[in-house]
């Protein structure tokens, strides 16, 4: 988890996985095109993210492609966030059944 926490705080990275979302298995040079970055960078980049398991790559010949995963970005979603988002969900069914409940007295 906290590979992937530390891959997504930085901007660039996030741009890095924006952009295999919008195109699957793209190579390095494709994705140094949507970026202000030296080659270099990026490769740093990507292999920040393939140490968090948000990017696989396929070795196509001598190509390498890189692919987003998302499955690191669901399990943090459903530790973190999800865990969160339950309790505030349940909160406003709360609310919304007692302003139910109030109208039903007062009409």
């Amino acid at each position: 988890m906290d590979a992937v926490f530390k891959a997504l705080a930085d901007e660039s990275r996030r741009q890095l996985l924006d952009q295999l979302h919008k195109s699957n298995g793209q190579t390095l040079g494709e994705l140094c095109a949507h970026l202000e970055m030296t080659r270099q960078a990026v490769t740093k980049h990507l292999l920040l993210l393939e140490a968090a398991n948000l990017v696989v790559v396929v070795w196509r010949g001598r190509e390498k492609l890189h692919y987003l995963n998302s499955v690191p970005i669901h399990e943090l979603s459903e530790r973190w966030i999800g865990k969160y988002e339950r309790h505030r969900l349940q909160a406003m069914s709360d609310l919304k059944k007692g302003l139910e409940q109030n109208k039903t007295k007062k009409g």
